[in-house]
């Protein structure tokens, strides 16, 4: 039977964009815990979150026997104006990767600002067309994507994948569906996000591997989330914004959400994907219990883990 490769990522332990520093978990104790409960892989978080110098960070990583599987990096593509930034910090960022890349090869993880719109921040979850963006703002992002790929790729070799993601103009099934219809799909591929992808349905059911079939072209990468369907209920019946809806605990642990797995491993084995799932159980600083929760996201990745034979 073949080995699922699972990795985790410092936003399990609390460590998210733009949020508070302050109740920030260290990332040697982040990555220690990491290892403790079973992971063979992480991602690099925020800039200047684990070390930015290259042999400093592959002594971290090296010392744990991880691979460095990725990096997300926000930028609000729908403004031109943000382009050139964008470029210049995903290249910084996929330097860093390259330095201390492994096998499989990381991957620079593109996505909007996401949680800085109010609009979009306070409807997650129940986005209507009306909230998106105009065709000429859809031609400016598709365009500001293209060109972070394709410079990441020509300065270190390394792929882009986009992140789907509530709270940013890149949600529903329909929005992830025109990005990667103007975007270049060989150096833009897909992480398909398990619980963004639910949530951005704005219904706790959905039809997963069709989903998965529809993008399945475009589908690089894997990131492991649950949600919780009554408080995804809750968060849009009450109007609750997305980090409301965090704090709620609507990215449950893995198992006990609504999330079809199962149904997911079988995908991934009939795709013979070779590349690593990530769990990305997303909390607030200062929420929860990361190290246990860690383990038994893990521990429930191996009682399902025949279906990924």
């Amino acid at each position: 039977m073949r080995k699922l490769m699972v990795g985790n990522a410092p936003c399990s332990w609390g460590t998210l964009e733009n949020q508070d520093k302050s109740q920030v978990v260290p990332f040697d104790r982040m990555l220690d815990e990491l290892v403790e409960t079973g992971y063979t892989g992480t991602e690099l978080g925020d800039w200047d979150y684990m070390p930015t110098d290259p042999d400093a960070l592959r002594a971290e990583i090296t010392k744990r026997n991880l691979v460095m599987l990725g990096a997300f990096v926000p930028v609000a593509m729908k403004s031109h104006a943000a382009h050139a930034a964008g470029v210049a910090t995903a290249v910084k960022t996929a330097r860093l990767l390259a330095a201390v890349a492994g096998t499989p090869a990381p991957f620079l993880v593109l996505a909007d600002d996401n949680g800085t719109d109010p609009v979009r921040t306070k409807n997650a979850g129940r986005v209507t067309p009306e909230m998106g963006l105009s065709a000429a703002e859809w031609k400016t992002f598709g365009a500001g994507a293209d060109q972070i790929a394709h410079a990441v790729f020509e300065e270190t070799g390394l792929r882009t994948v986009f992140h789907h993601h509530c709270a940013g103009y890149v949600e529903t099934p329909e929005e992830i569906a025109t990005l990667l219809e103007l975007t270049n799909p060989q150096r833009l591929g897909l992480v398909f996000d398990t619980g963004h992808y639910y949530h951005g349905t704005g219904k706790e059911q959905c039809d997963l591997v069709a989903a998965l079939n529809l993008f399945k072209d475009r589908i690089w990468y894997i990131h492991l989330k649950d949600i919780e369907p009554e408080i995804a209920r809750r968060s849009r019946t009450e109007e609750w914004d997305y980090f409301t809806g965090m704090r709620h605990g609507v990215y449950c642990e893995l198992g006990k959400g609504c999330v079809d797995f199962p149904a997911l491993l079988r995908w991934l084995s009939a795709q013979d994907y070779k590349g690593y799932a990530l769990v990305e159980q997303d909390i607030l600083p200062g929420m929860g219990t990361p190290k246990e929760s860690a383990r038994r996201n893990r521990e429930y990745l191996r009682s399902i883990e025949s279906y990924f034979a």
